[in-house]
């Protein structure tokens, strides 16, 4: 015979309940590693330098997403990419792999680049040889900086000037091409401490820009939030617009259908209104003249139910009589 449900051991149930609840949360936070539920095939490449790539970022194939990254290590003297794809994609064993730019604020993602017949075996590591690691733009600027600031502008003039002359007597073609491009040797010369500021300032700003990285993207998902609540509260917002523009064409009837009796009613109240502005003045004095009376009127049954007087000389003082 079985037990009814309120006989039951209550801290039991409550352990059994406790214990369903976690494992279903472990579940929902990792569906994508159950086998059953989360499919997909696991892949891995290897990459020179993998700055900037985090777990969970894209796995893309010409831009469209077919899996994410899984994990990353340092393997000796490179870096493997653990990723899984998780779409229906072929792409054959000779494919490569590179990092890309997805965002100006550094986020990246594994672009594959299928190549071959077939399909590649499930587990298999794409070498540093097909792949293609990233050029950060920070780096890119501070190596320009550094390459421009090496270069002898008045030997680049010098060089370029006796090229000109010794293509003096070449073609007409050749000679205008020669001289344009002195010209513009000397042009670089002449601004040379303007370029130099020009790079330096931009180093700054790429650096100002990698030092609030964090800033920025911490706007631009705040941005995201909210664009994301106003998209879930999209139907309440068409619902109050609905209804404002309902109660607005319900006003407008209403005054269409009130017009006989609105107008004298608002002609009558202008009326009452001019006579008010007319006599202000006067009301003005009549609110003046009744504060004594008010005070006085106050203070005078401002005991309760009874009041206060004083009627002068209607006793004899005390001492008085027989004088």
């Amino acid at each position: 015979m079985s037990t009814p449900f309120r006989s039951r051991d209550p801290l039991k149930i409550g352990i059994v309940g406790l214990a369903v609840i976690a494992l279903v949360l472990f579940a929902a936070f990792n569906a994508s590693s159950l086998p059953l539920i989360g499919g997909g095939q696991d892949y891995s490449a290897s990459f020179t330098e993998a700055g900037g790539l985090r777990s969970g970022d894209e796995v893309r194939i010409a831009g469209v997403r077919v899996g994410k990254v899984k994990d990353i290590r340092l393997a000796g003297n490179k870096v493997d990419v653990d990723f899984r794809i998780t779409e229906d994609v072929a792409f054959g064993p000779q494919s490569g792999a590179s990092i890309r730019m997805k965002t100006l604020l550094g986020q990246k993602y594994v672009s594959l680049e299928p190549k071959g017949r077939g399909q590649m075996a499930e587990g298999t590591t794409i070498p540093t040889s097909r792949t293609v690691s990233s050029y950060d733009i920070i780096d890119a600027f501070s190596d320009l900086t550094e390459t421009t600031e090496q270069i002898d502008t008045k030997q680049l003039a010098d060089s370029l000037d006796t090229m000109a002359r010794e293509f003096t007597d070449t073609p007409a073609n050749v000679t205008l091409a020669l001289d344009g491009l002195s010209r513009l040797s000397r042009t670089v010369a002449s601004r040379d401490t303007e370029l130099r500021t020009l790079l330096k300032a931009a180093n700054s700003v790429s650096g100002t820009l990698a030092d609030q990285n964090k800033v920025i993207e911490k706007i631009i998902v705040d941005a995201d939030l909210l664009l994301a609540e106003l998209y879930e509260r999209r139907d309440a917002i068409h619902t109050l617009f609905t209804n404002t523009s309902a109660m607005a064409v319900q006003i407008t009837g209403l005054v269409r259908d009130n017009r006989a009796q609105l107008g004298p009613a608002l002609k009558q109240l202008n009326g009452v209104l001019a006579t008010l502005r007319k006599h202000e003045a006067d009301l003005t004095r009549t609110i003046d003249a009744m504060a004594p009376f008010t005070r006085v009127f106050a203070s005078t049954l401002g005991t309760g139910r009874w009041f206060d007087t004083y009627i002068q000389n209607l006793t004899v003082p005390v001492g008085t009589v027989g004088r």
